[in-house]
């Protein structure tokens, strides 16, 4: 199917988003941001940067689905996050398709610094938590990272991979879910103090692609079946 063969409405558009490159007539580079899937803290402390938080057996059935779910696409690299449970979430896809998982320093969880290991029970009552989670934009983590240095970075590892790969393929990255939700924000242009309306679920799948230079978000949070609206051929 191509954008070309869609339904379309009698003002001749279409509700296809095209995720074929050859039927889009562009260049460019896809890249499905995979958040890690499930490990125990999530939502309930700030893991962090700290080692040895690997998926739960939710998250490791989750990283297996999505592994089946990503094989028929023709992936040519995938880059993680160094921490244990977004390797273990991009494992069984480099397996099913024979490739290397890449340790990429740019997609690295936030450096949450003081809070790590904190529960999220304990950090409700300390007014710099709520300060970070009303304005992140203004608030730095005691000696950890502000949201714009980790979009900043998160940014140029895309670009860099970017480089690497070149245009009409198609990239595999797993990372963490403030880390994608700052990066779909300012792709979107959506102010960082707002970011937390995006849902970027554990094993979700979200699809950017830089065409000329520029990123356009294709889908967000996908966590299942893909949209029949989007294109999956290669």
């Amino acid at each position: 199917m191509s954008p070309g063969n869609a339904a379309r409405d009698a003002s001749g558009h279409t509700p296809v988003v095209g995720f074929d490159h050859s039927a889009s007539g562009e260049a460019m580079t896809t890249f499905l941001l995979i958040r890690h899937a499930l490990c125990d803290p999530v939502g309930k402390a700030i893991a962090g940067r700290a080692p040895g938080t690997h998926l739960n057996r939710t998250g490791y059935a989750q990283a297996e689905a999505l592994a089946a779910r990503l094989t028929a696409l023709h992936i040519s690299g995938i880059y993680s996050s160094p921490l244990e449970r977004a390797r273990e979430t991009a494992e069984p896809l480099a397996r099913r398709l024979g490739l290397p998982v890449i340790d990429a320093a740019g997609l690295n969880e936030m450096d949450f610094g003081d809070w790590t290991g904190r529960t999220l029970a304990e950090l409700a009552g300390i007014t710099e938590w709520r300060d970070f989670n009303t304005n992140r934009s203004s608030t730095r983590i005691p000696n950890g990272e502000i949201i714009a240095e980790v979009v900043a970075r998160a940014m140029e590892e895309l670009d860099r991979i970017r480089l690497c790969h070149g245009s009409g393929q198609l990239v595999a990255v797993v990372s963490h879910g403030d880390v994608i939700r700052g990066v779909l924000a300012a792709v979107l242009g959506t102010p960082l103090d707002l970011m937390q309306r995006l849902v970027v679920d554990p094993a979700s799948v979200s699809i950017l692609s830089y065409t000329q230079g520029s990123p356009r978000l294709l889908l967000m949070n996908s966590a299942e079946d893909w949209p029949q609206e989007v294109i999956l051929a290669q």
